[in-house]
């Protein structure tokens, strides 16, 4: 039978063949279709044959195609044929379906409808067909009769997708029915149906079948639809990050967490991949990504930035089209986050209403911690993001060799995380990527050899982090030893933090050890002494770090090791043999250096104490090559003044001097060397190498205690220098008399701590540690007053003291706490002497200056912090024990001394001391706060329950009593300095406290309120912390109202005449000569941040509501099904704060302010608010489109600011005008300055011209607001003044003749400008006109 179909086929005429098929059963046509198809054989033939003998123009025919179609699908789905046979059949069909009419074709659409909701699919391969079948039906125009009326093909075919995507997709067939539709033409409102559809089977579905369905999702969006696309995909993948953090965080156990977690970023890493590939051949796909983002990042970013999103984009980086605006919208989201942050943490006003989020740096770094699952795409953006972070952020500018930020506090910070973020970066990819280390690496080091003009602290310490993670694979980089060929080039400081960050790979590599070994003998003999200084500094690294056999452990020295100074312990290929052998012929290319100038003699003085404490068995050639060094300089006949060849240090060539020998660092360093090797080396020697040693450090004792009594003996004479030698900087005789000067200065404070530290408190040691003192004095002295008569003063010596920071801790304690009886006599000889005991604080004070500025002090243990951290404690002890125990005021009513008595320099020492430990060790605070409480008697486990809060709680009670005593006193006895000091220490200490500590508040509160000093200083400090403290808890809104009533009431209002001020007194420190401008100006500085927070909020809630239209527009589904609530409780917040604040300014501008700083700055602040107000007026625009319309509350503002602030406003203008009109005549001197007079004048009125501005927009987008509210706001407001400032020319004409004859004045520029109130009389040359 089924050849003889086949047969007649091949006829020319189909009538046989058409005849034989209609006396066929359906049932006999599809057994044969089924057998020929089951078999393979020819079926396509078969097939044919019955398409020729069905044509459609006949109602059997089409009914047989039909039938044959359905027999078809359901063999095709059966899963009996082969993959070829069944591909040819629906070949087939695919060609024979536009013949079908479209009754037909419906009934065909209409079973597949039904097959997909009613799960009847078995493999899916017959849905090939079904947008053919679409397609077909479409182009279809006669009307076609339906259950639900009659539709043509199109509109059938949009009833068919509509109900396709309202059925439930099989979860098996979801890819295939998604690859479907790419090849249907759908309208706009199709694919939206379509999209929304797929992307709400993205949660049924397991995370493997996620990324081939993007695939097709994103080849379907080349139609339509691409922010719905991506907005739905980044959506979900980030509400499983989300999800997946939050399980991380919580108490669920990590292992359940952790393989589904390594399976989700695999798969995101893939659909990454699909995304990147589509933006490729889209563009259009790339920009609308873009756009997404930065939709979102208007109102919080952390929204819509997640690690996904992010990945994302730095994965979009490898498309030069789109590096750029994704590495600025990158950097744009990480300024941001951190801006926000701090102003969170800087108001309790702004967390309360906002909750803390994750910040956008915590998702990058996840990102980085991700990208470990093969996200290779992503790496090399990671890389350029952290090297611009680092480079547009790290510090810019330099000041004395360090590095300086500038701009305000805030944008400090928030720079200064920024860079951080970025090394943070680099250091995590560089752990986690082998493959892009030497990148890194090469790109770090590159930055620190070419920048040598701009800081680079930061490179220097992510390359230190780098190479301490990994100094065993570095090894072999020879990237390390090509920059060691630029360090004759580079500056010393980067010389020093390069090769103290490369140091443990010196450790494990001998290759790079003798690179830089080679490269810094030859700096040693370089032309550039920056090169000479440059290899010193190297030498000595090495020296410190390389251990020679039989040296003391780090645990026998004195003090443990610097940070910096990183001891790698994997070193087994050295031997300390091998060290020694290398050390020594080290020392031996350093003898050398003894030769050279002063700068580089200084550098190996101040460095060989370091080595002989890492390395002990170096001791012996290190004193011997000073005992050498200084017997040149030493007179060894014990009669002869002086006993230094002081003449010797100085170099003269031709009209130039200049030190050759820094002998006060010489001798510094051997006294420094002698003490700690007398200490712990001469102790473990033994047999005649024993008595040698012993034998050196006889001679080096002699020889200072010879030169301790010939410097007593000696006289100004002896030196060659009195009071009347030259001491000028502009004369060779005066430099060689000041160098000398102050060599013997720095001789004399290293024999006072030389005598000290043998002295074992002997009475005639501390006679002559006096004696050495007043001769020290009396070149200080001299020095002091010549500095004082010449035109350019000289710099202090007492800058540099040569004293260590341990010896001044020493002698503090032994000068204030020292108590043994045995003791006494002999400390009463330093006791005695009022200078002496200032002087040593002094010191003190200038060491802690010294660390604050530079982030170390010079000497012994300068560069460690654990050492530094001891002495910091010690001094802060020992000079609150004096500033508690003999107050300042007992000290000076016996005072006859000019200067600082010694109370004030020790509470001056502990605001310095409280600052440097809070800037340098503010993990260790609270051991510092218990090492401060002396009288503790707490046990250890005791201690340790006491928190810092209680503790800083102490401290500042005992300073709160000393500034009540001060407040107490006569008015004529308060010190104004001491007061000062006392906020200081009160602000730094008031940091320690927990955020829920009122104490300190209500204290200055009451402070505030109770005590009226005129001292404008005082209140100032006093005033901003005080709001320093109260932002901590709550806005300050109220506040800054009380304060304006009381600025009002002290100066007098505007309108003398007529208003009479009740006088307010809520604050007694506002009074006449406080008011203004000093509460005056820092109320208007916090009037300016509480602006610059609600700026903040409505950008936030403004950002809210354009997130929440952005999501109705992708998708409407989820948008209606919430709520649209906007923000009512940061509405409502942001509405008291602006209508409180109006009340502040209605105070101000009633009141009489003085001309200047004052009125200024009230001009500006006032255009700040009415700036303010106008952009809370665009937000209600926007929202006032919602059914809930304005809140009455914004009526309540308007109606306020109608009336309380806008017509004050042009009363304080006309004042502040008529102010500077009526000023007095000048005289003949300033008359000749009447061009800066001009400028001036036009200076201090360009706020008023702003001003008016601000007032006019602000009604203007009122008058929007009205006609969309239909509430008539208008109302509350006057008609306001129109300002157009028309030159005139009479006036004109008036003051060009007043300039010819020298009679121009202050106030007549203004003259030019008048301000026209008669709104009927505006021409169409005027600036703006308003139609009210």
């Amino acid at each position: 039978m089924d050849l003889k179909i086949l047969s007649l086929a091949t006829d020319k005429t189909t009538d046989k063949l058409q005849e034989f098929l209609q006396t066929l059963k359906t049932d006999d046509l599809t057994d044969l279709l089924q057998s020929q198809a089951v078999k393979g054989r020819a079926v396509g033939a078969f097939l044919r044959a019955i398409f020729k003998g069905s044509p459609c123009s006949e109602e059997d025919g089409a009914l047989r195609r039909s039938q044959v179609y359905s027999c078809c699908i359901q063999l095709i789905e059966s899963g009996e044929l082969q993959q070829e046979v069944a591909s040819a059949i629906i070949g087939l069909l695919m060609l024979e379906v536009h013949h079908l009419p479209g009754p037909w074709l419906v009934e065909l659409a209409s079973e597949f409808v039904s097959a997909i909701r009613e799960d009847r699919l078995v493999n899916g391969k017959s849905l090939e067909l079904l947008p053919v079948i679409l397609t077909a039906l479409a182009t279809k125009k006669e009307v076609l009769t339906c259950g639900k009326g009659d539709l043509n093909g199109e509109e059938y075919k949009r009833q068919l997708i509509d109900s396709l995507c309202s059925v439930r997709w099989a979860q098996r067939y979801v890819i295939q029915l998604t690859s479907m539709f790419k090849d249907v033409h759908l309208t706009t409102e199709e694919m939206d149906l379509v999209v929304a559809k797929v992307l709400a089977m993205f949660p049924k579905l397991n995370l493997q079948e996620i990324p081939p369905l993007v695939y097709q999702l994103l080849v379907l969006s080349s139609k339509g639809s691409r922010r719905r696309v991506l907005h739905g995909i980044i959506a979900f993948f980030s509400e499983l990050d989300k999800q997946h953090s939050e399980e991380q965080s919580g108490d669920e156990l990590s292992e359940l967490v952790a393989a589904p977690a390594d399976e989700l970023y695999h798969v995101e890493g893939t659909i990454i991949l699909h995304i990147v590939f589509a933006i490729k051949l889209d563009c259009e796909l790339g920009r609308e990504l873009l756009k997404h983002v930065k939709a979102g990042q208007q109102g919080d970013s952390s929204k819509s930035l997640y690690p996904f999103s992010i990945a994302l984009l730095l994965s979009l980086t490898r498309m030069q089209r789109f590096e750029e605006q994704v590495f600025d919208l990158l950097k744009t989201s990480v300024v941001k986050s951190f801006k926000d942050l701090q102003l969170l943490q800087g108001s309790r006003f702004l967390q309360t209403l906002v909750p803390q989020r994750t910040c956008v740096s915590s998702m990058i770094l996840e990102v980085v911690k991700n990208s470990v699952h093969s996200w290779d795409h992503v790496t090399q953006g990671l890389i350029e993001l952290g090297f611009i972070l680092m480079d547009s952020y790290g510090p810019k500018k330099t000041l004395d060799g360090k590095a300086v930020e500038t701009g305000s506090s805030l944008s400090k910070m928030t720079n200064q995380h920024a860079c951080k973020l970025g090394a943070n970066i680099l250091l995590e990819t560089f752990k986690i990527h082998e493959m892009i280390r030497q990148e890194i690496l090469e790109q770090v080091l590159n930055r620190v050899v070419t920048r040598t003009s701009s800081p680079i602290n930061h490179f220097l310490d992510l390359l230190s982090d780098i190479v301490t993670y990994a100094p065993l694979i570095l090894q072999s980089c020879s990237k390390v030893t090509e920059t060691f060929d630029c360090l004759s080039f580079l500056p010393l400081q980067t010389v020093q933090g390069l090769l103290k960050a490369v140091q443990p790979l010196l450790k494990v590599s001998m290759s790079v050890r003798d690179s830089l070994i080679l490269v810094l003998r030859k700096a040693m003999f370089a032309s550039q002494l920056e090169a000479r200084k440059s290899a010193v500094a190297g030498f000595l690294l090495l020296l410190k770090n390389f251990k020679v056999l039989g040296s003391l452990s780090s645990s026998q020295c004195s003090q443990s090791i610097g940070v910096t100074q990183v001891q790698v312990d994997v070193h087994s290929r050295y031997n300390a043999v091998a060290n020694e052998t290398f050390c020594l012929e080290i020392i031996d290319s350093l003898r050398r250096c003894l030769g050279q100038q002063a700068d580089v003699r200084l550098l190996l003085y101040e460095g060989f104490y370091d080595v002989l404490r890492r390395n002990s068995q170096l001791a012996s050639s290190i004193m011997q090559t000073l005992f050498s060094q200084l017997k040149l300089f030493y007179e060894p006949e014990p009669d002869l003044l002086p006993p230094l060849k002081l003449g010797a240090c100085v170099l003269t060539q031709g009209s130039q001097i200049f030190l050759q020998e820094p002998l006060d660092h010489l001798l510094s360093c051997v006294h420094h060397c002698l003490a700690w090797y007398k200490n712990r080396v001469i102790p473990l020697q033994q047999g005649d190498e024993g008595e040698e040693e012993e034998g050196l450090c006889r001679e080096l004792d002699d020889m200072l205690e010879s030169i301790t009594v010939r410097m007593i003996k000696s006289e100004l004479e002896d030196f060659e220098l009195d009071k009347s030698a030259d001491f000028s900087q502009s004369t060779s005789v005066g430099i060689k008399n000041h160098i000398c000067a102050c060599l013997i200065m720095g001789v004399c404070e290293v024999l006072i701590e030389y005598n000290f530290s043998i002295s074992n408190f002997s009475k005639s040691k501390f006679e002559e540690i006096l004696s050495l003192f007043m001769c020290y004095k009396k070149f200080s002295d001299i020095l002091n007053e010549k500095a004082g008569k010449g035109k350019t003063k000289m710099t202090s010596r007492t800058n540099d003291s040569l004293l260590s920071m341990k010896f001044v801790s020493d002698l503090l304690t032994a000068l204030f706490r020292d108590s043994i009886q045995s003791h006494e006599e002999s400390l009463s000889v330093l006791r005695s002497s009022n200078e002496f005991m200032h002087y040593a604080v002094n010191v003190a004070l200038q060491k802690v200056q010294q660390l604050i500025r530079r982030g170390h002090v010079s000497g012994p243990d300068g560069q460690n912090p654990d050492r530094i951290f001891q002495n910091l404690c010690d001094i802060t002890r020992v000079l609150l024990w004096r500033y508690t125990s003999i107050p300042t005021s007992v000290e000076e009513s016996g005072r006859k001394e000019k200067g600082k008595s010694i109370s004030l320099l020790c509470l001056e020492g502990l605001q310095k001391t409280f600052s440097a430990v809070q800037q340098f060790y503010q993990p260790r605070i609270q051991q510092f706060l218990r090492a401060l409480d002396v009288t503790s008697t707490e046990e250890e486990g005791e201690e340790a329950g006491v928190t810092v809060t209680q503790r800083a709680t102490f401290q500042i009670r005992q300073f709160q009593r000393s500034l009540l005593n001060l407040l107490s006193s006569e008015e004529e006895d308060f010190n104004s300095k001491e007061a000062l000091l006392l906020i200081a220490i009160l602000s730094t200490l008031s940091r320690l406290l927990e955020p829920s500590s009122a104490q300190m508040l209500s204290w200055t509160s009451k402070i505030c309120k109770e005590y009226s000093l005129e001292d404008a200083s005082f209140c100032k400090s006093l005033m901003s912390l005080f709001f320093s403290l109260h932002v901590l808890h709550k806005s300050p809104v109220t506040l800054l109202r009380d304060l304006s009533q009381d600025i009002h009431g002290q100066l007098g209002d505007i309108d003398q005449v007529d208003i009479e001020i009740e006088k307010t007194n809520h604050f007694a420190v506002v009074n006449l000569r406080t008011a203004a401008p000093t509460v005056c100006l820092l109320v208007l500085s916090q009037a300016e941040k509480v602006l610059e927070e609600v700026d903040w909020l409505i950008a936030k809630i403004k950002g809210s509501v354009n997130q929440e239209t952005l999501s109705a527009e992708v998708t409407p589904e989820a948008a209606s099904s919430q709520a649209v609530p906007s923000s009512p409780l940061m509405e409502k917040a942001i509405i008291m704060q602006l209508g409180t604040l109006v009340t502040f300014f209605h105070e101000l501008v009633q009141t009489a302010l003085p001309s200047g700083s004052c009125v200024d700055t009230l001009l500006k602040d006032l255009s700040k608010i009415y700036s303010t107000l106008t952009a809370f007026v665009k937000y209600c625009l926007q929202v006032c489109q919602s059914s809930r319309g304005i809140p009455n509350t914004v009526e309540k503002l308007v109606k306020l600011s109608g009336s309380h602030l806008t017509p004050l406003c042009y009363s304080f203008i006309s004042y502040v005008q008529n102010k500077r009109n009526n000023n007095p005549k000048r005289t003949e001197k300033e008359k000749a300055a009447a061009g800066t007079i001009m400028a001036k004048v036009l200076r201090e009125t360009k706020p008023i011209p702003n001003l008016v501005f601000a007032i006019e927009q602000y009604e203007k987008f009122l008058i929007h607001l009205s006609k969309k509210s239909k509430v008539n706001l208008m109302q509350h407001m006057k008609l306001s003044t129109s300002r157009d400032f028309k030159i005139k020319g009479n006036i004109l004409d008036m003051v060009l003749r007043e300039d010819e004859e020298d009679e121009s004045e202050e106030g007549s520029v203004l003259g030019l400008f008048e301000a026209r109130s008669n709104i009927s009389s505006l021409n169409p040359f005027k600036l703006q006109v308003y139609v009210k």
